[in-house]
C-alpha cells in the first residue's frame, strides 16, 4: 500500500552487514572460535578413535604369546603411542640394563615403574592438548556474545532516541542485530562444551587403560627380574 513502511530485511547476512562495527568484530571473533572449535573436535575425535584401535590391536598382539624381545624389535624403531609407547619405554630400560654392565639390577623395577609413569603422563598430556581451548570457548563465548548484544542494544536505543521513532520497523532490526551476536556465541559454545566433557571422559578412560596395562606389564617384568635374581651366578663370575 502507498505510504506503508518498508519491511525490514532481517536475513542473517543483512543483520551482520548492518550491525555496528564493534558488534561485527564480536561476531567475526565468535565465528572464528566456532571454526577453531570444530577443527579441534574433529581432530581430537579422529585421534582418540585411531589410538583406541591401535591399543586394541597391540593388546591382542601382546597377549598372543609372542616373545617380548621380538615385539620390541618390531616396534622400537617406529613412532608409537598408547600401550605400544609404554611397552617400548619399559623394554628399552630393561634391555639397557641387561645389555650394559648389568649394574643397577636391584633398582631396575623402580626405574621401570618410573619410566611407565612418565610415559603415561606424556600420553595423557598429548591427548589433553587443545582441550583447554574448547573449555575456554565453552565458558567465555557466551559472555563475549552477551557483550555484543548489550553493545548492539545500546546503539539501537541511541538511534531510536536520535530519530524519535519507536515503530517496530525501526526497533526490530537493531534488536535482531544485537541478539544475533548471542546466537552465534551459543552456536560456538554449546558444541565446545558438549565435546569437551566427552573428550575429558574419553581421556580419563584411556588413562585408566594405560595404567592397568602398565601395572600388568610391570608385574610381568617383576617376575622375570625375580627369576633372574634367583639364578646362580655363572661359572667364572667373581
Amino acid at each position: 500500500m502507498p505510504g506503508a513502511e518498508a519491511t525490514p530485511d532481517l536475513s542473517l547476512i543483512a543483520l551482520f552487514l548492518h550491525a555496528h562495527f564493534i558488534v561485527k568484530l564480536v561476531m567475526l571473533g565468535l565465528m572464528a572460535a566456532s571454526i577453531w572449535s570444530w577443527a579441534i573436535i574433529i581432530n581430537k575425535a579422529m585421534m582418540l578413535r585411531a589410538m583406541k584401535a591401535r591399543m586394541n590391536e597391540f593388546e591382542d598382539t601382546f597377549w598372543s604369546g609372542q616373545s617380548l624381545d621380538e615385539l620390541y624389535r618390531s616396534l622400537h624403531q617406529k613412532t608409537t603411542d598408547g600401550f605400544a609407547a609404554l611397552f617400548v619405554a619399559a623394554m628399552g630400560e630393561w634391555r639397557r640394563t641387561f645389555e650394559g654392565s648389568g649394574r643397577g639390577f636391584a633398582s631396575l623395577q623402580t626405574r621401570i615403574d618410573k619410566v611407565l609413569d612418565v610415559s603415561i603422563s606424556r600420553e595423557v598430556e598429548r591427548l589433553e592438548s587443545k582441550l583447554l581451548v574448547l573449555a575456554t570457548i565453552a565458558s567465555v563465548g557466551p559472555y563475549i556474545g552477551l557483550f555484543g548484544t548489550v553493545f548492539g542494544i545500546m546503539t539501537t536505543f541511541r538511534s531510536i532516541a536520535a530519530s524519535k521513532n519507536t515503530s517496530l520497523a525501526v526497533v526490530a532490526p537493531g534488536i535482531a542485530e544485537a541478539l544475533f551476536a548471542t546466537a552465534i556465541a551459543l552456536v560456538a559454545a554449546i558444541p565446545a562444551n558438549i565435546f569437551y566433557n566427552k573428550f575429558v571422559k574419553d581421556v580419563s578412560r584411556t588413562q585408566g587403560r594405560l595404567e592397568s596395562f602398565a601395572d600388568e606389564f610391570s608385574a610381568i617384568l617383576s617376575r622375570q627380574i625375580d627369576e633372574r635374581a634367583g639364578q646362580p651366578p655363572a661359572r667364572g663370575a667373581a
